[in-house]
């Protein structure tokens, strides 16, 4: 039962509704045989005289059906984007409904086709064709232009061929109310089902900029992460080389501290690949005042005020010092840091990391670190503000608007 339903189950919502739709235009075959071709055969059938035409118009009728049916599935491939506009298609469509239509208007002036069976197959040929044309434009306003033309050709062609007022009128209105009837059916398939694609591109858009996202994020926090730390491993190693070289026994310590560091980082970076890891600020300041002092600067960590903060408050303070410590190490000869906390009862927090020795000209092209904490701050309606002030001096300063501050404690 499985493999009978899964054609139909294993589609998406799209395929569902374009399936149904191409489904529904073929079924219009059958529709427009059977009311309006027997109609045909059975009134010559009544009439020995009627029989050749008869047997002559139906395989016409027949192939128009089909004609009308394959330019509906082409134009839905072109609606989804799968194929060009069947332009050349859709004139062989109007040149072949207008011939049919003008050949059984002579043969109802001639008397070979019965007045009954007549006006079915003019509307009925005229509607059919009118839909699946339709489906080939994009703009609305010229979908409505066709099935008025369509009513003023056949129109012309009774007044043409003598045909009295009264029924030219009654061919004409039935003409048009049919034609905006298969219009607005066809146009609003066309519609439903270029909108439903539209939707499963856009959902289809969306997993892919979801999975964008994630990936930079995940760059961002592997960069916070790593930054610091491989910063902090070269200098140590540096200064344990220049220690081995004196015959120090202190470069034993140093390379100790670096296989430390070096286990905490696979450590944080396995935390940031499950998702988990949240920066403490806290512990980011405490470790940024210990990275600082072992590189020989003067550090000093200030927090004015003990007031509670929000988690995702101290997350992101926490990848601002963390960002901040990895820049001074990085860029510069500082010689002093200064990471101070400001959070007043009332008003905005705002944390400042400022630093000497800044380069006149920054080195190299910029990175991405400062614009990953903008985004982290933005989620907090935080701003970030950097640059170079009097003094030759480095300033870093985030902001977050007071309505955020509540949560926890920070301590120094």
């Amino acid at each position: 039962m499985s493999k009978l339903t899964g054609w139909w189950k294993n589609r998406s919502s799209a395929g569902k509704v374009e399936l149904y739709t191409r489904c529904s235009f073929h079924f219009f075959v059958l529709i427009e045989i059977m009311s309006f071709g027997l109609p045909l055969v059975g009134s010559a059938a009544m009439r020995t005289s009627s029989r050749p035409v008869a047997a002559a118009f139906f395989p016409a009728l027949c192939a128009h059906s089909v004609l009308v049916a394959f330019l509906s599935s082409r134009a839905l491939d072109w609606l989804v984007g799968r194929r060009a506009r069947p332009v050349r298609l859709a004139v062989a469509t109007a040149v072949l409904t207008a011939a049919a239509c003008l050949a059984a208007l002579v043969l109802r002036k001639t008397g070979h086709i019965d007045a009954s069976a007549a006006p079915s197959l003019v509307i009925g040929m005229s509607c059919f064709a009118t839909g699946s044309l339709v489906l080939c434009l994009k703009r609305v306003r010229r979908m409505w232009c066709v099935a008025p033309a369509a009513t003023a050709g056949t129109a012309v062609v009774m007044v043409a061929l003598g045909l009295p007022p009264g029924e030219v009128a009654g061919y004409a209105v039935g003409v048009l109310l049919s034609g905006l009837f298969m219009s607005l059916a066809y146009g609003f398939s066309g519609w439903l089902l270029n909108t439903v694609h539209e939707l499963e591109r856009a959902r289809e858009l969306q997993a892919q900029l979801a999975v964008a996202e994630e990936r930079l994020r995940f760059g961002r926090d592997l960069h916070d992460v790593m930054g610091r730390n491989l910063a902090v491993i070269a200098l140590k190693s540096e200064l344990a080389v220049q220690l081995a070289r004196r015959e120090r026994p202190e470069a034993v310590d140093q390379m100790i501290e670096v296989q430390r560091i070096a286990r905490e980082s696979q450590r944080e970076v396995r935390d940031v690949v499950r998702g988990y890891r949240e920066a403490d600020l806290t512990a980011e300041l405490e470790g940024a005042r210990g990275v600082l002092s072992a590189a020989g600067m003067d550090c000093r960590v200030e927090i004015e005020s003990g007031r509670a903060l929000r988690p995702e408050v101290q997350s992101a303070l926490g990848w601002v010092v963390r960002e901040a410590t990895t820049n001074v190490l990085r860029h510069g000869d500082a010689r002093s840091c200064v990471i101070r906390l400001t959070a007043p009862d009332e008003g905005a927090l705002t944390l400042v990391v400022e630093n000497d020795g800044a380069p006149e000209a920054p080195a190299g092209p910029p990175g991405s670190g400062l614009a990953g904490l903008r985004e982290r701050l933005a989620v907090l309606d935080g701003t970030l503000e950097a640059g170079p002030v009097d003094g030759g001096r480095f300033r870093l300063r985030a902001r977050i608007p007071g309505g955020q501050l509540r949560g926890l404690e920070v301590r120094a």
